[in-house]
């Protein structure tokens, strides 16, 4: 099995190497057939894995690969770590990156980075699986720092555009910002276990529970919350979660197979997947989960309204993604690991459909992407009607589809934790199921239905997409109506994540939700009770009133609530906030060291004061040469005068 794991990374690295560097060799056609081959490989291995450790009973494998250096007894290695929860990370990453490979050949025809474009792609999903498949803090950094540098190309791969340059740049300091906290956590973890291996850390974990440290003079904090706390800083960066949630919305700069990479498969899922990983860790301290929950609870509440008020497609469904995120993270917060993997996983299929069918929508409107300038685009686009319905009701947590059965599980086990700020984080998410069908239908009402507001141009043009582009759609909507039936009782009832997700008892979320569980039928039954289903049809039918029904009423109450309006469409103002406090004062730091450092000190005193003090002295030095022969000979006899006597009174 080692040659496996060796080759499921490998081989979308492969791919991403012949088409990065060989792109003008092998053309466009040889660039996408070379990186789907490979990523191909990836998930037909990824699948494999996925059979042996579900349904075969494989053993967790755990082996070092590579020894990097070994320095003062620290092993700093590269090494496999697979598991059940490794095994459904790798085939969702790869799943999904097989379809936005595919889909990419359509959506970037014409794009002259068409090699590169794929050479990214592939190397963001080698990026990943090096991530989920660590075994050992060290490769989970790298891995970490990869997704994280490929976001950055990939964000702004059309550099001849402002925003897009200031998208990934943004992106790149918000994530520096989560990643020094990311690291400071494993030097901490370093410190007091004397270990980066996992397991090793896992074992040591007690040294962390016994030690203190003091951040401020006179007042000790626990290792083991400070460490946690640090950790899922860089998840909140990864992951974007509220502060560090600035930089996702503005990643639609780049390309729309890359929106659905990232905040379906790849980096977005990074976070979640490394808590899950910690869990061992983070059930060892109450006050870093309840840091998690509330900060999740904050996110899919919040950011889930910003969403209302978004008119730019792809930015809609950018802010579902945050939302989501929140419900993820709730579900660490609560001890409900499993849970925000469920939804991780169902998450994945639907987003990506919802990103990808975004972009069949902006390649059939010209690459218009304003919602108020579409509609009626049912007659126009039947495929790309039918999986939007299909994302969206996975989104809203439809009965039935992939994204009620993750979504009421993790309402049900945050009901059930006893963590501080559960009840906040259950008020949060409940709430959050009401504005998510609001402003999902909000949307597909507008794109899909009523008035046609194109020009005439792009109405006499409209036409479905290539199958190059459809299919994939397609192939995304089957598991985001169905996975949710056939996984559920595997991932989250079952011994799947024994081996790899540690809860306590005290912690018994899960356990509480097991109980009422008869099966995926009986679990949709339950839903059907007066709950988060209705708020869901609730939004749907408020979204078709104010939108379809009545398309005034919308201004009307923008007018009588504009300053709510403003608050949300400025984002809270965070953007701002981050300009002038962060931004503005770092550049009026800089300015200042500038002014003392480089032109003060380092060009007004060392560079031009040294030239300044070599000229003057050579001034004066100049005056002493004045051609007479009896002043030179005054000169020497004084010399020798001055000479001798101190040589005779010495």
């Amino acid at each position: 099995m080692e040659f496996i794991y060796l080759a499921i990374p490998l081989a979308s690295l492969f791919g991403a190497i012949v088409a990065g560097f060989f792109g003008k060799q092998i053309g466009r056609s040889g660039a996408h057939c070379v990186t789907i081959i490979g990523v191909a490989v990836s998930f037909v291995l990824s699948l494999l894995v996925l059979k042996s450790v579900a349904f075969d009973g494989a053993a967790v494998y755990n082996q070092s690969v590579y020894t990097w250096m070994i320095s003062d007894g620290i092993r700093f290695e590269v090494g496999f770590l697979v598991d059940g929860l490794t095994a459904l990370m790798m085939a969702v990453v790869t799943g999904v990156s097989l379809m936005v490979h595919i889909y990419t050949i359509g959506y970037m025809h014409d794009d002259p980075g068409y090699q590169r474009f794929f050479s990214y792609i592939s190397l963001f999903t080698f990026s990943m699986l090096m991530l989920v498949m660590s075994n050992n803090f060290l490769q989970l950094f790298f891995g970490w720092e990869a997704v994280g540098l490929v976001s950055y190309l990939l964000i702004g791969f059309w550099f001849k555009r402002e925003t897009a340059i200031y998208a990934n740049m943004k992106a790149f300091l918000v994530n520096r910002v989560g990643d020094f906290g990311f690291l400071l956590g494993i030097a901490v973890i370093l410190m007091f276990t004397g270990s980066l291996d996992y397991y090793e850390v896992f074992e040591r974990a007690d040294n962390l529970v016994a030690a203190s440290m003091q951040i401020i003079p006179g007042m000790d904090w626990s290792v083991i919350t400070i460490a946690c706390i640090l950790l899922f800083i860089g998840a909140m960066g990864k992951s974007a979660q509220v502060p560090l949630h600035v930089w996702l919305p503005d990643s639609m700069e780049g390309p729309t197979p890359i929106s659905a990479l990232i905040h379906a498969a790849t980096m977005v899922t990074a976070g979640i997947f490394m808590v899950a990983r910690m869990s061992p860790l983070f059930e060892l301290s109450d006050t870093a989960l309840s840091f998690v929950i509330v900060i999740g609870a904050t996110t899919a509440f919040f950011m889930g309204l910003v969403g209302i008020v978004q008119n730019d497609i792809k930015r809609v469904v950018a802010y579902s993604t945050l939302s989501q995120l929140g419900y993820m993270t709730v579900a660490l917060g609560a001890s409900a690991y499993s849970a925000a993997i469920f939804h991780l996983m169902t998450h994945a299929f639907f987003k990506a459909l919802l990103f990808l069918a975004a972009g069949s929508v902006i390649i059939a409107m010209h690459h218009e992407q304003d919602i108020r300038k579409m509609g009626g685009l049912k007659k126009y686009l039947p495929i790309t009607y039918w999986v939007s319905l299909v994302g969206s009701l996975a989104l809203i947590g439809f009965p039935g589809s992939a994204g009620f059965f993750s979504k009421d599980a993790i309402l049900i086990a945050t009901h059930n934790s006893t963590v501080w700020g559960s009840g906040y984080a259950y008020f949060a998410v409940l709430s959050g199921v009401f504005i998510t069908a609001f402003y999902s239908f909000r949307m597909f009402f507008l794109v899909f239905h009523g008035e046609e507001r194109m020009d005439e141009h792009t109405r006499e043009h409209l036409h479905e997409p290539p199958a190059v582009v459809t299919v994939p759609l397609i192939l995304l909507a089957i598991p985001s109506a169905i996975i949710g039936w056939l996984t559920i009782d595997t991932v989250l009832f079952s011994d799947y994540f024994d081996q790899a997700i540690i809860v306590f008892s005290e912690h018994g979320a899960m356990e509480a939700l097991a109980e009422e569980f008869h099966g995926p039928a009986s679990f949709v039954l339950h839903g059907l009770a007066p709950g988060p289903t209705w708020l869901a049809a609730a939004g749907v039918i408020s979204a078709w009133y104010i939108y379809l029904r009545k398309p005034g009423l919308a201004a009307t109450i923008r007018a009588r609530l504009e300053w709510l309006y403003q608050l949300l469409d400025n984002k809270y103002y965070f953007d701002r906030f981050n300009e002038i406090v962060f931004a503005g004062s770092a550049r009026a730091i800089g300015q200042v060291l500038w002014r003392l450092g480089d032109a003060l000190m380092i060009d007004g005193l060392i560079v031009n004061g040294s030239a300044r003090l070599v000229g003057w002295f050579s001034g004066v030095a100049r005056q002493v040469q004045t051609g007479y022969l009896n002043h030179y000979a005054f000169a020497m006899i004084s010399g020798l005068i001055l000479l001798l006597g101190w040589v005779v009174l010495g």
